[in-house]
C-alpha cells in the first residue's frame, strides 16, 4: 500500500470528503465475532494505516487520552497465560477445558489491540469527553479495519476489568480498557442483526412549524 504522509501542522484541509464508497462502508457496517475470524490479518503496514486513523479522532483540547497495545503472534499466547491465571484465581473450581478456552482468547484473530483509556484527572477537560474519545478511537479503527479489508470486532469480556489481567498488560493505575479490537479476516459473512428503528430514539427540539 502506498505510505500515508500525516499533514503538517496548520495544513489546511478539506472539510468534507463526499464519497459514495465510505456511505455505504458505513450503512452496511457489521461486526464479525472473533469466533469466526482466520488469519489472514493486516501486515505491519496495514496495522500502522489503521492505527494512525484510529488516533484520529476528535479530542478536545488534544489531552491525547488514550493509547494502544498490540497483541499479535507469540504474544497472544503471552496474553493467555496471563488470563487463564487470572480466571483460575477467580474460579478454582474451573475445568481444565475452562481455563484452555480462557487462555485461548487471544488467539481466536491474528491481531488485538487493547485500546486504553488513561483518563488525565488533572486536566481541565471534563473526564467523560475523554472517555468519550477512548472509545472514538474503538469505533474509528473498526471502520477503518473494513476499510483496509479486515473483519473487526470491539468487545470488552471478563478480562478488561480484571486487576491481574490490567496488571500484567501494563496498565498504570486508573488506567481501563476501552475495548480490546480483534482483527483478521471472516470464515464466513456475518447475518445482520436486529436494530433499533431510528424514529424509536430521535426527536426534535422544539415547536413544530
Amino acid at each position: 500500500m502506498t505510505p500515508f504522509t500525516p499533514p503538517e501542522f496548520g495544513q489546511k484541509l478539506p472539510a468534507a470528503h463526499p464519497s459514495e464508497g465510505a456511505i455505504e462502508l458505513l450503512r452496511l457496517r457489521r461486526s464479525t465475532a472473533a469466533d469466526l475470524m482466520t488469519g489472514p490479518g493486516p501486515g505491519a503496514d496495514q496495522l500502522q494505516s489503521i492505527l494512525s486513523i484510529a488516533a484520529r479522532v476528535p479530542d478536545h483540547r488534544r489531552v491525547n487520552p488514550f493509547r494502544f497495545i498490540v497483541f499479535e503472534g507469540a504474544a497472544c499466547a503471552e496474553a493467555g497465560e496471563i488470563l487463564a491465571r487470572a480466571f483460575l484465581a477467580n474460579e478454582p473450581e474451573a475445568s481444565a477445558e475452562r481455563v484452555d478456552a480462557e487462555r485461548r482468547r487471544f488467539m481466536r484473530a491474528p491481531v488485538v489491540v487493547a485500546v486504553v483509556s488513561a483518563v488525565d484527572r488533572t486536566h481541565r477537560t471534563p473526564e467523560w469527553e475523554q472517555i468519550l474519545t477512548a472509545g472514538a478511537a474503538c469505533q474509528t479503527m473498526l471502520i477503518a479495519a473494513s476499510a483496509h479489508g479486515f473483519a473487526a470486532q470491539w468487545i470488552t469480556e471478563w478480562y478488561a476489568y480484571d486487576r491481574a489481567v490490567l496488571d500484567g498488560f501494563g496498565l498504570f493505575a486508573g488506567e481501563r480498557i476501552a475495548g480490546f479490537v480483534y482483527l483478521g479476516t471472516a470464515k464466513e459473512p456475518p447475518l445482520e442483526r436486529q436494530r433499533q428503528a431510528l424514529s424509536a430514539i430521535l426527536s426534535r427540539f422544539g415547536k413544530e412549524g
